[in-house]
């Protein structure tokens, strides 16, 4: 077949023989390296193959040939069109004779007038047909005899020749509608006349919509029939070729088979690898790959402890090793609160000093290496300038607190304590659990994170890193659809690939997969690049997280810049700010019915002494300028509590001595 231009083929192609293959004679190429508007390809190249599979009608635009106005017309036009054989009008009657004669065209002919045409009997409406039987004489006229179709009868008419139009010959027959018009080839560049348009004459211009395959293209390709591009029929000469469709890892997941489908690696997308693993360097072009069907549903990710650079991995569902549960090390106050679950009592060991601020925060307490803490929740009390501090509610454990034998008839005489959430510190968990657990059981009946040792290795994996690591830290449980792959070319090597961040794209091969029975001996420890282990943690599952709170600002700092830039002055009346008091409210239901929550001082065996420099223990050592100048802005009721209390961190805080100038009273506690 000699090329033709695509418009041409796509008018005269038959519907019942597609498809068909196309090879570009002449290409098109568009500036700006756009292949596609609209979702219409644009840029063809010499010597692409194209296989029609489908020819659509999109739109018609219908053109005056007088004026070169055009119209669109949608497929659905209900209008009925007619064919002119003429190519143009003429003026009188006489001239559409002349015209008829020098044609060699025989009588009777088919004429309409786009006017009307008044004679003494009848008046003939505009496009109405005639019949132009013969010429003859009439009363002394050259006149045309002339039948008009009027129902069931026909009237002849004698129209001199001199009757001005214009007049168009048309082709008899029964109108027919736009899709009968386009799909018959004679009337191919043909003039139409229709009465639901305004025009007397028009020329229909179809535009096609073509659906072809391309090589190397993932979905239909889309061809405009206007696109200035010549093709050749190659149909008879190309049965063998094969069309390559590309295919996406994530495309085989969503198809969700079938599976195992043997596949070769055309593209690898070019980012930084997100798993150290041998095989991953083997993930080429070229490369033929088996697809055996989806992995287990659900990973863990996790991190080493004990390093200065902690290394990141993801353990499959599948990974059989035992683990052990390590105590949990908590940084501040806000990790412990993180940390407490609803039924889950959480203790903790001190293991770093940590001082309360008295000077502003009074109700705030220190704690000691070694001392041991039960935590029961949050909650807020009223700062030292009227912000809201959030505070973690805590107890004072004495040595014998975990034993099985433990009476606990002094509950409630224990010491609460109040830590912001903010303060730094160092915490260890308090866990007597020695028993080994699956990694299935263990994130089934604990909640992650947590820290565990790996105690005995996965069998199906001789070469398993995490037992050589002193910890590990179980960070969160993901759930996302990988795919077991193998390599054809390293015979026993499976893996599997997360398609949303490795998608591969291939093309199925015409290989028969080989179907392996039982489970496939896939790698269920997965090392995880830095930036790659960091992405996973950008998930929706972290991202409710809230920041840790920021400490408030110092009260005595800013104290000092506005004394900094104000003269010294004594003020007739002191201002002593008031002491933090706590909001009910916001504390837990341990804090309800204690009219005085330091109102009782526990004595434990195990406590370590501190020397006091009063003479009596039940006295306690306030200074004297301070008392009084505290005890007007204190209630009544609360005053007691504050003595006692200041009773109670004299009693474990350092020793108190009297300053110069001052002297010291004592207050019996009773």
């Amino acid at each position: 077949m000699e090329p033709v231009p695509l418009q041409d083929f796509v008018r005269s192609v038959d519907p019942a023989s597609l498809p068909r293959v196309l090879r570009v004679y002449s290409g098109v190429y568009l500036e700006g390296s756009i292949y596609e508007i609209d979702g219409n390809e644009c840029c063809l190249s010499t010597g692409d193959l194209i296989k029609v599979i489908q020819v659509c009608l999109q739109k018609v635009i219908c053109e005056d040939p007088g004026t070169g106005q055009t119209l669109e017309l949608p497929p659905n036009f209900q209008g009925h069109f007619s064919p002119l054989t003429s190519p143009h009008s003429f003026r009188t009657l006489e001239e559409l004779v002349c015209d008829t004669t020098q044609s060699s065209i025989q009588l009777p002919i088919y004429f309409t007038s786009t006017h009307s045409i008044v004679t003494k009997n009848r008046v003939v409406t505009e496009n109405q047909p005639l019949m132009l039987e013969a010429v003859e004489m009439h009363h002394g006229t050259h006149c045309a005899r002339c039948v008009l179709v009027s129902g069931a009868q026909q009237v002849v008419l004698h129209l001199p020749l001199s009757q001005k139009g214009p007049f168009w010959r048309w082709k008899p027959g029964t109108p027919q509608t736009l899709l009968q018009v386009l799909q018959d080839p004679a009337y191919k560049d043909g003039m139409f006349t229709c009465p639901s348009l305004p025009w007397n004459s028009l020329i229909l211009r179809p535009q096609y919509e073509v659906q072809a395959i391309m090589h190397m293209r993932k979905t239909i390709v889309k061809i405009p029939s206007t696109l200035e591009v010549d093709v050749q029929d190659v149909t008879a000469s190309s049965q063998n070729v094969h069309f390559i469709k590309p295919l996406l890892l994530s495309e085989a997941l969503a198809q969700g088979g079938p599976f195992p489908l043997s596949t070769e690696i055309l593209e690898v997308p070019e980012a930084p690898p997100i798993f150290l693993s041998p095989w991953v360097g083997s993930l080429r072009k070229g490369q033929k790959l088996c697809i055996y069907g989806l992995a287990s549903p659900w990973r863990v990710l996790a991190s080493s402890k004990g390093r200065k650079v902690p290394r990141h991995f993801m353990l499959s569902a599948a990974y059989q090793g035992k683990l052990r549960l390590r105590p949990r090390e908590f940084p501040t106050a806000y990790d412990l609160l993180g940390a407490l679950r609803p039924g889950q009592p959480l203790r903790v060991v001190v293991t770093k000093d940590c001082e309360g601020e008295k000077e502003e925060y009074p109700e705030f307490s220190s704690l000691a290496v070694g001392d041991r803490l039960e935590v029961l929740g949050s909650g807020q009390v009223y700062g030292a300038q009227g912000q809201d501090i959030d505070v973690l509610v805590c107890q004072r454990l004495n040595d014998q607190s975990g034993e099985e034998n433990e009476e606990y008839e002094e509950v409630e005489d224990q010491e609460r304590l109040l830590l912001p959430l903010y303060m730094p510190g160092g915490f260890v968990e308090e866990r007597n659990d020695s028993r080994r657990y699956s990694l299935a059981d263990l994130t089934a009946q604990f909640s992650l994170p947590c820290e565990v040792k790996v105690v005995a290795k996965d069998s199906s994996n001789p070469s398993d890193p995490l037992v050589s690591f002193p910890g590990l830290r179980l960070e969160e449980k993901i759930t996302e659809p990988f795919l077991v792959v193998g390599l054809d070319s390293k015979p026993g090597t499976y893996f599997e690939i997360p398609p949303r961040w490795l998608d591969l794209t291939v093309v199925e091969t015409e290989r028969q997969p080989e179907w392996l029975a039982g489970p496939l001996p896939v790698a269920t420890v997965e090392e995880l690049s830095e930036a790659f282990y960091y992405n996973l943690r950008k998930l929706p599952a972290c991202e409710n997280q809230e920041p840790p709170p920021r400490p408030p600002k110092s009260q005595n700092l800013n104290e000092q810049k506005t004394s900094s830039k104000e003269e010294i002055s004594i003020p007739k009346h002191p201002k002593i700010s008031l002491l933090p008091k706590l909001k009910a409210k916001t504390l837990p239901e341990f804090f309800k019915d204690k009219s005085d929550m330091y109102s009782k001082v526990t004595t434990r065996k195990g406590i370590r002494p501190t020397e006091s420099q009063t003479e009596n223990p039940g006295e306690s050592l306030i200074c004297l300028p301070t008392l009084s100048l505290l005890l007007p802005f204190l209630p009544c009721f609360s005053a007691a509590q504050y003595i006692r209390k200041m009773h109670c961190s004299h009693l474990r805080g350092p020793n108190l001595r009297a300053e110069p100038g001052r002297s010291l009273v004592s207050l019996p506690l009773g």
